[in-house]
């Protein structure tokens, strides 16, 4: 059973005079089918309202700093606008990776510009057309600003 809880799994980095290797040991890509990277245009675009009813997501910032906006969702077919919003700050530094379980959708905004995402997922593209639920950027009515 997948769990339903946000969370973030925490790395490290190792520094030597070669250089540095950025991990997060701890986690377990043996569910991860497919993977891509996201660089949004510029740090005024947002980019969602997207939520998965079957497919859950890893993030991990490679470059620069993002905003990310979690909701769980009540109703896949009228989901509320009251929903409470969840607004975190992910960064390149904190070597995390936070895993977004089903039920719950995101919105996204670089704070900084080349901000790079990658992004990991528990099924193929070929599911894509049969998990994706989206709304206007707006649609949400407790969701802060920067």
């Amino acid at each position: 059973m997948k769990e339903n809880t946000v969370k973030s799994i925490i790395g490290g980095i190792a520094k030597d005079h070669r250089g540095q290797i950025r991990f997060v040991n701890d986690f377990d890509m043996s569910q991860v089918k497919r993977f891509y990277m996201i660089k949004n245009t510029d740090t005024e675009l947002i980019r969602g309202w997207r939520a998965h009813r079957m497919e859950q997501r890893w993030f991990y910032v490679l470059s620069g700093t993002f905003a990310l906006d979690l909701i769980q969702i009540d109703d896949w077919e009228n989901a509320s606008q009251e929903l409470p919003v969840e607004k975190r700050i992910l960064k390149a530094e904190d070597q995390q990776v936070l895993h977004v379980p089903v039920g719950y959708g995101t919105a996204f905004q670089a704070l900084e510009s080349e901000s790079e995402l990658l992004v990991f997922a528990d099924y193929g593209i070929e599911n894509a057309k049969n998990d994706d639920y989206t709304w206007p950027e707006d649609y949400f009515l407790k969701r802060l600003s920067l």
